[in-house]
C-alpha cells in the first residue's frame, strides 16, 4: 500500500541506479488527508487487496505522520494497518521513513528512507511515490479516477523516476477503474 516500501522484483539493475529525486518541496499540511491508490507495483503486503485501497495521513502528537492503510480483500473483508512516517529530509519533506509496529524490518520510528514523493500534481490531486531502490511504487489520487491528460502526466513522472509504467498495475477503485491491467495498457 501507499506508505509501505517492501521490495519486489521489477527488473535487473533497478536497485543499482541512483535513487529517484524527490519533489523540490512537499507541503506536509496539504499532503495530509485521504489518498486512493489507483495503480501500484505489486507488493507482498498488498496482494490481499482486491479494491478500494486507501491511505489516510494525519499529524500525530509527536509531529510525525500517522498512517492508516486500508483495502477491501478478495474475500469481502477489510485489511488495514497503522503506522508512522517520519521525515528524513527536512529540506524537501518528500523523503520519509515509514514504519509499522510488528512488521519485521519496519518496526522502528527511525530508519532509512523508504518512501519518496517523486511527483505531485500542482494542486496535490495526485502523487507518485516510490522507494529509493524503485522496487515499489504507488500512484495516489484524491479522487477515484484521473482524466487522460493527468494519466499522461503520471506516465511521464513514472518514466522520469526511472521506472516503467508497464510494471505498475491498475488498482480497482469504486467510482474509477474496475480492472487490473498494466498501467501502460490502460
Amino acid at each position: 500500500m501507499s506508505l509501505a516500501a517492501t521490495a519486489s522484483l521489477t527488473g535487473a539493475g533497478a536497485a543499482a541506479a541512483a535513487p529517484p529525486a524527490p519533489v523540490p518541496r512537499l507541503d506536509l499540511d496539504r499532503y495530509l488527508g485521504e489518498w486512493r491508490q489507483l495503480a501500484a507495483i505489486p507488493q507482498v503486503f498488498n496482494l490481499n487487496c482486491a479494491r478500494d485501497t486507501t491511505a489516510v495521513y494525519t499529524l500525530d502528537p509527536q509531529g510525525d505522520i500517522g498512517v492508516h492503510n486500508r483495502c477491501h480483500t478478495w474475500t469481502g473483508g477489510v485489511d488495514e494497518i497503522r503506522g508512522t512516517a517520519t521525515v528524513n529530509d527536512p529540506v524537501t519533506n518528500a523523503q520519509l521513513h515509514v514504519s509499522f509496529p510488528g512488521v519485521p524490518g519496519q518496526d522502528g520510528r527511525e530508519g532509512p528512507t523508504n518512501y519518496v514523493v517523486t511527483a505531485l500534481g500542482p494542486d496535490y490531486s495526485w502523487a507518485l511515490v516510490t522507494s529509493p531502490s524503485r522496487l515499489s511504487g504507488f500512484v495516489l489520487s484524491r479522487t477515484p479516477a484521473l482524466d487522460g491528460t493527468t494519466w499522461q502526466q503520471v506516465d511521464d513522472a513514472i518514466r522520469a523516476a526511472g521506472q516503467d509504467p508497464c510494471v505498475y498495475l491498475t488498482s480497482p477503485t469504486t467510482g474509477g477503474r474496475g480492472d487490473i491491467r498494466p498501467l501502460c495498457a490502460r
